[in-house]
């Protein structure tokens, strides 16, 4: 059912088939049902000269994406998410009616505190909706939650393992450009710990289609401080390539 709002975005339609469905694009289904979406490009890069992934398919499009396979783990793919949640959120639904409903995401986020140190790892509790994606899969809300049992699954498995974690929302922009300070001193008093572009939009296609969805965001940049502050997030090729062997591991012996 269509329900009308004077807001286009807060009208949501509950419809499970569109005219346009990602099983029209779903030529070849996927052999497991297990996934790996990374944000780290330089890390897929070691793992391909390392031999520890191998290119599995390439989905073809205006912008292909590129499938590899985990050579320990052979039931575990992994890809490259694309930045905000049209892109990532769309090739998430498509990656579904490809066969997989077993997803871990693992990105990096700015700060709203200066105390979440570079590389902390927070396992996304749920996200505030600040985006448009979302509204066109699960009906309006400010915020929108993962699932507890899998959280608690992943939650287990780092204690287990003795990895520090913290746990909690993150605020789902499609403006990177538009974190002003009012703004990100509101979404801190909400309680977002980190600001990032993905994911409300994974956690509403995971919860439209009914499959299980974790993610782990680590701290980045610092948007905390009267300035930005960039703490060469970016270089920490040691968290970022730890983090996908994690979330690698987190699917072959948890979810």
């Amino acid at each position: 059912m269509f329900y009308r709002n004077d807001v286009p975005v807060l009208e949501y339609d509950d419809a499970p088939e569109a005219k346009l469905n990602p099983v029209h694009f779903a030529d070849q289904k996927f052999d497991t049902n297990k996934l790996v979406i990374t944000f780290f490009p330089e890390v897929v890069q070691k793992l391909l000269d390392q031999g520890h992934i191998t290119e599995e398919r390439v989905i073809a499009g205006e912008n292909p994406v590129p499938i590899y396979r985990f050579t320990k783990d052979p039931d575990v793919l992994l890809t490259l998410g694309q930045v905000g949640c049209p892109a990532c959120g769309g090739n998430l639904d498509l990656f579904h009616a490809m066969g997989i409903d077993r997803v871990m995401f693992c990105g990096g986020g700015g700060v709203l505190d200066k105390n979440i140190e570079v590389g902390q790892i927070l396992v996304v509790e749920g996200a505030i909706r600040d985006e448009g994606f979302s509204y066109q899969y699960i009906a309006p809300s400010r915020v929108i939650c993962t699932e507890d049992d899998t959280n608690k699954k992943i939650i287990s498995y780092l204690e287990k393992n003795q990895v520090s974690y913290l746990k909690g929302l993150t605020w789902t922009t499609d403006a990177i450009f538009r974190e002003t300070p009012d703004r990100i001193a509101a979404r801190k008093e909400e309680g977002a710990k980190i600001v990032e572009m993905e994911q409300a939009g994974c956690i509403a296609v995971a919860q439209f289609r009914g499959f299980t969805y974790g993610a782990l965001i680590y701290g980045g940049d610092d948007l905390s401080g009267e300035e930005w502050s960039n703490r060469a997030w970016r270089s920490r090729e040691g968290v970022r390539y730890d983090l996908v062997q994690l979330c690698r591991r987190l699917l072959d012996e948890v979810l």
